[in-house]
């Protein structure tokens, strides 16, 4: 399971389009607009005529909280004043603790007028063994503050919350029916989406709406292959303040048009010891143990290769890794350590990925000696023999040294073998 946030928006778009599945009696209208640096207004007001005929709330979409105490939200707010708010904002520097980026991206929705003490929490999150479902009836910023409000109601793995007494888990209240229905709701909308985390607060009720007042959600990208086309055209923005060299968003690319796994994400571009594993697992593992060896320093990626890429996604990964790897030798001449390895594949044809490997292997043969490279591999799963023969062969060809072993030697004991260690 990948964990990836979405903006407010897509939220509130999904929100929208797919509660009413699961409800009766009362709905969320989805008024939503968003608007970039690319936005031509005219065409964002003609496909969203109430922009012009309500007033507004505006405030950036960017992965981060707590917008109202940055002073980053404009409420109740003319279309104009919602255009100067933005002008105002739009690719301005922005400082969130430690992490300073530039806003580009704007929510723009109804202003929802409402008595603050009818604000209430609402969040579901998938854990190990349950779906667990978070409410208060005291919502908003200081949620965390007022934790000792939130009732936890638990949803076992395999069940359905219809088999779970959800008015039974809560206390008494004026409009406790709406609230059990919209929790039995939102538990369908977050499976059925395959969402992760999902958390509106706060939420009220207007007449016979629920209204989302600030929206936080985590999509499982794993399961693309069966909700995608309920997602629609989603985007997985980069955390705020995250900013990604070529080769990153190069390889995030192809990780958005592929059903596989592809993530690289480069700690030190001068180190000496890179590694292409297959695996999420595998590759804190193998990180891990670089680390504990007293090579956390030397350490220049992390990310992995995982869920049966093609060979062609493999050779670009690797070509990726290996340009970076290679651009200038050790200052000090000291060889450089490329660790192909990872668990025993469940389902990844070792040998087609290994093929992808092997091809760009050859094409930067002349920078591998000249950057002094030497291999270690290790590697099991379906064709894993094939696969290492390829690989032995060609070690006798490619003039850099490769180690190559399978799943009789322990996953990370090829990282000792090529560092050895430090005392």
């Amino acid at each position: 399971m990948a964990r990836r946030a979405i903006r407010e928006y897509d939220a509130k778009r999904l929100l929208a389009k797919y509660l009413p599945n699961h409800l009766e009696g009362f709905s969320y209208p989805g008024e939503v607009a968003l608007v970039t640096p690319e936005t031509n207004w005219d065409a964002l007001v003609d496909e969203n005529p109430w922009l012009a005929k309500e007033k507004l709330v505006v405030k950036p979409d960017e992965l981060f909280s707590k917008r109202g105490k940055l002073g980053l939200l404009g409420l109740n707010l003319s279309l104009d004043e919602v255009k100067a708010w933005i002008d105002e904002h739009m690719g301005k520097d922005q400082t969130i603790g430690d992490l300073t980026d530039k806003l580009t991206h704007f929510l723009v929705e109804p202003f929802v007028p409402h008595e603050e003490e009818d604000e209430m929490f609402l969040a579901l999150r998938t854990e190990r063994e349950a779906d667990v479902v978070y409410f208060s009836l005291q919502g908003g910023i200081e949620i965390e503050e007022q934790w000792e409000t939130v009732t936890q109601i638990q949803v076992p793995i395999l069940s359905d919350i219809s088999e779970v007494d959800v008015a039974d888990a809560l206390t008494d209240f004026e409009g406790k029916e709406r609230v059990v229905l919209l929790i039995r709701a939102l538990h369908k909308f977050f499976c059925d989406l395959a969402f992760t985390y999902l958390e509106i607060n706060p939420f009220v009720f207007v007449d016979n709406q629920v209204v989302p007042l600030d929206f936080v959600a985590k999509l499982d990208d794993t399961a693309a292959f069966e909700c995608g086309h309920k997602w629609g055209d989603i985007e997985f923005p980069v955390a705020f303040g995250t900013h990604l060299s070529a080769e990153e968003e190069y390889i995030r690319s192809l990780d958005q048009k592929t059903g596989a796994s592809l993530k690289l994400n480069v700690v030190n571009p001068q180190g000496r010891v890179w590694t292409l594993v297959a695996g999420g697992g595998a590759s804190i593992v193998y990180a891990d143990t670089i680390s504990d060896l007293g090579f956390g320093s030397e350490m220049a990626n992390y990310g992995e290769y995982s869920g049966n890429p093609t060979r062609e996604e493999t050779y670009e990964y690797t070509k990726t890794i290996l340009d970076l790897m290679t651009r200038e030798p050790d200052p000090e001449g000291k060889p450089k350590y490329l660790l192909i390895g990872g668990g025993i594949a469940n389902f990844t044809n070792v040998a087609k990925t290994f093929e992808g490997i092997i091809q760009a292997l050859e094409e930067y043969k002349e920078e591998l000696i000249e950057n002094k490279v030497r291999i270690y591999v290790r590697r099991g799963g379906p064709h894993y023999k094939e696969g290492l023969q390829m690989m032995r062969d060609l070690g006798e060809r490619l003039g850099v040294p490769i180690e190559v072993y399978g799943p009789e030697t322990h996953m990370t004991r090829i990282v000792p073998m090529a560092l050895g260690g430090k005392s």
